[in-house]
């Protein structure tokens, strides 16, 4: 049999549809709106479309538009339980006797009490309102009203580099657990509802079990040395060999899913991302890039765009004059249900920062969008409360991040800080860099018009000239806070450098060397110098002699670093290496006592005030800081 395409398909609607996948973020950022979430003027614009440009299409081209939207919400599901860090879950789990303080400071027992809560008030919030609208199944409505969306939370959290500290990793993990234990109930719900109590049932748990199966099987191959070797192998290039294996999974659990029932697709595309997320440790930031460019570059806006493009506004008239009075009330519920139980965080963060936790977590998009969508396929939400819904997304999309940033307004003043002088390229990627590692930066640029162009870049920038004291005085710059001069001119450096120690006698500094003379005058003041020839030396040396951990260690700097940790905690004095229980997924590399440095074995003894240079992921870190003591 001859393969034979047919060339009579209409892409003119698939063409529109790209158009306003890639033309979004262009007009968002010409228009400086970048913080306001491109997928809810995908819905707005698909919306539009739908009405006066594709009002006519045919049933067999709007049959393609649904399969790639409903491809885009698979992969939305997968990318979600992709950004959920499991190991971050696992090491959350209660190892010792249960406190109240224990409790209250352990992530994944608040976030699953604030749930519970949460899930209380929904239900509570569902019966008031059945007063006043029509709603057909309390639980269903309830199990809506607590979804929360990572996709808003996670990019608000980094944007202001909190993603790393106590507050944003117990607010992340109570999005997660939301995620989690929301589709979970979703799955379960909606099954039931269609097919009653039946031995199917057993079936989604049979789903759990395949995802166990999988999660063990996976986090023991990834150490295999045969199976790392092709992974690096054929992940380039034509093979491809890890986003294909990504794919194929992705579809066996969809498809496995389907054996069960429609409903279970949704979970299904979720656990399959935990999985990947629980393997692709090193790999993340490279794994995550080319799904997101699959995902988010072409699937997931179509999804958003049809959203808009089935808006059926007419849907509203069921509810008459009372419509602006239910939106209303459905608003108050929505951010109810979620501000409330965010008291739970007043005694670790404060009134103020727990209620700004509790406005963020209310933001809702895809998920709240997708059990709507569910719920009227099934007949338990009517038209209009599923075009109610739509609407809530949208709006608390646009409050919620407002609302979380005027309660707790970032204060880059205070705490540790890096000032970087001069706005160059250079400058801009470090303080992108130490945002990732939950670091603040403070970058001070002598044109006004370079400035800007920062600032708009979501980088606190001020417009201000390096050579003038007062400006250090006024951003109040501490003997910790490290200080970077890179202007590009070696004078305008080094003048800088001597103000800087002279007038302000400040040590922490650090700059570039660049002719013999300036580098010695740098010296005799006692700055640190970064001697650009070495680096580039030794970066040629390490492509050429090991490449590969060279680009495994520049590629994946999100997920591994190193850290250096001071041991404070007097029970760590006098044991050894091998008494410490140190994370899975970090390595001790060296240890500094005094101003001898030497590589510890088993046996070798630690003392307090040792500095332990340590290599991992971000979670492991965190567990040896609390294991040891942090800085």
């Amino acid at each position: 049999m001859l393969l034979y395409f047919s060339f009579h398909f209409d892409y003119f609607p698939l063409m529109v549809i790209a158009l306003i996948a890639w033309g979004t973020p262009i007009l968002l950022s010409l228009f400086k709106l970048k913080k306001v979430p491109s997928v809810i003027v995908e819905i707005i614009l698909g919306y539009f479309v739908g009405r006066f440009v594709l009002g006519s299409i045919d049933h067999e081209s709007f049959r393609i538009l649904e399969f790639f939207a409903l491809t885009g919400f698979i992969f939305l599901m997968f990318l979600s339980g992709l950004e959920i860090d499991v190991d971050q879950i696992l090491a959350s789990l209660p190892r010792m006797r249960l406190t109240f303080v224990r409790f209250i400071r352990n992530p994944l027992l608040v976030s699953i009490v604030y749930f519970i809560l949460s899930l209380i008030l929904a239900v509570t919030g569902t019966l008031l309102l059945s007063n006043i609208i029509n709603i057909s199944h309390i639980w269903y409505f309830s199990l809506i009203m607590v979804t929360t969306s990572v996709g808003i939370v996670v990019p608000v959290l980094k944007e202001r580099g909190e993603i790393k500290n106590r507050f944003g990793q117990m607010i992340i993990m109570a999005a997660a657990v939301a995620d989690i234990f929301s589709i979970i109930l979703f799955t379960f719900t909606a099954f039931i509802i269609k097919n009653g109590f039946q031995t199917e049932l057993l079936y989604i748990l049979g789903l759990f079990v395949v995802f166990l199966v999988f999660y063990i099987i996976g986090n023991k191959l990834k150490y295999i040395p045969l199976i790392k070797k092709m992974a690096f192998q054929l992940s380039h290039a034509a093979s491809q060999i890890l986003i294909r294996g990504t794919i194929l999974l992705i579809m066996l659990f969809v498809v496995m899913a389907q054996f069960i029932g429609e409903e279970a697709v949704l979970l299904g595309a979720f656990l399959i991302g935990l999985v990947i997320s629980s393997m692709m440790h090193h790999e993340r930031s490279v794994m995550l890039l080319k799904l997101d460019g699959m995902g988010y570059g072409f699937f997931i806006p179509i999804f958003f765009i049809m959203v808009g493009f089935e808006f059926d506004p007419s849907a509203l008239q069921e509810f008459d004059q009372s419509l602006i009075w239910i939106l209303v009330l459905l608003m108050i519920t929505l951010f109810a249900v979620k501000f409330i139980p965010a008291l739970l965080w007043r005694q670790l963060f404060g009134a103020k920062k727990a209620m700004a936790g509790g406005f963020l977590m209310s933001s809702r998009l895809s998920l709240i969008i997708a059990a709507s969508a569910i719920g009227l396929e099934m007949g338990v939400i009517t038209p209009g409360i599923n075009a109610c819904f739509i609407i809530m997304a949208i709006i608390s999309c646009f409050i919620s991040p407002v609302l979380y940033n005027w309660l707790s307004p970032v204060d880059h003043l205070t705490g540790e800080k890096t000032f970087i002088i001069g706005g160059s390229s250079t400058g801009v990627l470090l303080a992108r860099r130490l945002i990732m590692h939950g670091k603040k930066s403070i970058i001070i640029e002598n044109d006004n018009k370079r400035a800007e162009e920062i600032s708009e870049k979501g980088l606190y920038c001020i417009k201000g000239d390096g050579c003038n004291v007062n400006i250090y005085k006024e951003l109040k710059l501490n003997l910790p806070d490290f200080v970077i001069v890179e202007t590009g001119s070696p004078e305008t450096n080094h003048e800088i450098c001597r103000i800087l120690r002279e007038e302000l006698l400040h040590d922490n500094i650090i700059t570039r060397s660049s002719t013999s003379e300036i580098e010695r005058k740098l010296k005799n003041l006692g700055i640190k110098i970064i001697d650009v020839t070495a680096v580039l030396a030794t970066t040629f040396e390490n492509l050429i002699l090991r490449p590969t951990t060279y680009h495994a260690l520049l590629e994946s700097f999100e997920n591994f670093m190193v850290e250096e940790i001071l041991i404070t905690k007097k029970e760590i004095d006098g044991s050894q290496v091998k008494e410490i229980p140190f994370h899975k997924d970090a390595i001790l590399i060296m240890v500094k006592r005094g101003n001898a440095f030497f590589i510890p074995h088993g046996e070798t003894y630690l003392r307090k005030g040792d500095i332990l240079q340590v290599f991992g992921t971000n979670t492991a870190l965190q567990n040896t800081q609390e294991k040891i003591g942090g800085k």
